[in-house]
């Protein structure tokens, strides 16, 4: 999918949602447990229920791999099912990789041929040869972690190095790589104060921004100091959506979930 195409359908649906697709079968409703896949099963209930409101789903690949071959193939039958039924969804996969040069374009084949997922996110870490083998597939989108919504965060991301923060330094160097027109960044909604300073940098890019709902961002925030004349954002949101119900109804309820940030974002938009 082309960012022309992404533009296309924020603006078809009124919405620059993304839904985490963050499984775990501990918190899923009893009943789904009883089926064949219940990974699958879930996030078929909640892809079918939410497909109108959103334009974007993440599955975090942690929650598929923690159930070995068979989460694998869960999120196989997922990215499936999105392809073949929305296939004008933005589909990410939340991996945070990132290795050296041969090792990367195995990562990115993988995420980008096998599955087929439109865009994958990596840590840029170990610098330009191990993000530039995912910046090389064309129509493929690398979301490199830029500033993050955990606490942690402030470990490295925000020390200041040579007169100048260390996430502003990777913002700014991985305008110089191959393909730099390929990237798009997290920016985490707990940082909101810090998208203004963000976009002097990166202006033209879409920020992928989790941490709206249950980690406390502010939707309102973001997009003050984020959105830009394309839009630009894709906001996530995960549990605060699909465990919005741990009943029968748990599919209905993200739907009203996501309805009303959709709504709010309608409002937003218009």
């Amino acid at each position: 999918m082309t960012t022309d195409q992404l533009v296309k359908e924020i603006k078809r649906k009124q919405s620059f949602l993304c839904i985490g697709l963050d499984v775990d079968l501990n918190i899923i409703p009893e009943r789904l447990l009883k089926e064949e896949d219940p990974i699958f099963a879930f996030n078929k209930a909640i892809i079918d229920a939410t497909h109108q409101l959103c334009v974007a789903y993440k599955p975090n690949t942690a929650f598929y791999e923690a159930y070995g071959i068979k989460g694998w193939q869960a999120l196989e039958k997922t990215i499936d099912y999105l392809n073949e039924n929305y296939p004008e969804i933005f589909t990410i996969a939340d991996a945070k990789r990132g290795d050296i040069g041969n090792t990367s374009t195995m990562y990115a084949k993988a995420f980008f041929e096998d599955l087929a997922f439109d865009s994958v996110t990596v840590a840029p870490y170990m610098g330009k040869d191990s993000v530039e083998p995912f910046l090389a597939f064309k129509n493929k989108h690398t979301i490199l972690l830029a500033l993050t919504s955990n606490q942690g965060a402030f470990d490295f991301q925000t020390k200041t190095v040579e007169n100048q923060e260390l996430y502003k330094q990777v913002l700014e160097t991985s305008k110089t790589w191959n393909n730099s027109e390929n990237l798009m960044y997290v920016v985490g909604a707990t940082k909101a104060e810090y998208l203004a300073e963000i976009r002097e940098i990166i202006p033209d890019s879409f920020l992928l921004v989790p941490g709206v709902g249950a980690q406390g961002g502010n939707l309102q925030d973001v997009c003050k100091y984020g959105m830009n004349d394309s839009v630009g954002l894709l906001i996530n949101s995960s549990r605060g959506i699909i465990y919005a119900s741990k009943g029968n109804n748990f599919a209905l309820a993200a739907a009203n979930k996501a309805a009303e940030l959709q709504k709010e974002m309608k409002a937003i938009l218009g």
